[in-house]
């Protein structure tokens, strides 16, 4: 049974920063592009930002380039999203997907995370 759980959100001031983590079992994590979306209340779930199964290779939405980073450690099976410089508009719930397509479906999903930023 594949397992996606997020951790690390909250509440957080705009211009400060917040680190999720998403913590895989269940699944062979090195062999997956792993990535995160969010999902803002009544709007659909955007992609924000995927990684290579082997690291190297980082993709992300125009609207966190320069502010977010993703980044994975194979042997913890967890893949990080550094988020800085927050923003009203990165308010939504973050989740954290394995085998991404498209930058629009995955294989597994997490339950996501909160992620609010007040002015």
């Amino acid at each position: 049974q594949v397992q996606l759980v997020e951790s690390g959100g909250g509440l957080v001031q705009a211009g400060g920063s917040l680190r999720l983590s998403c913590a895989a079992s269940g699944l062979t994590f090195s062999h997956y592009t792993m990535g995160w979306f969010r999902q803002a209340p009544g709007k659909e779930r955007y992609f924000v930002a995927r990684i290579s199964w082997s690291g190297i290779r980082s993709v992300y939405a125009d609207s966190v380039k320069g502010r977010f980073t993703i980044s994975r450690d194979n042997a913890k099976n967890t893949v990080y999203l550094q988020m800085n410089s927050l923003k009203p508009e990165d308010t939504a719930v973050y989740f954290c997907a394995a085998g991404i397509r498209e930058n629009t479906e995955a294989d597994y999903w997490g339950q996501g995370t909160q992620v609010t930023v007040s002015s």
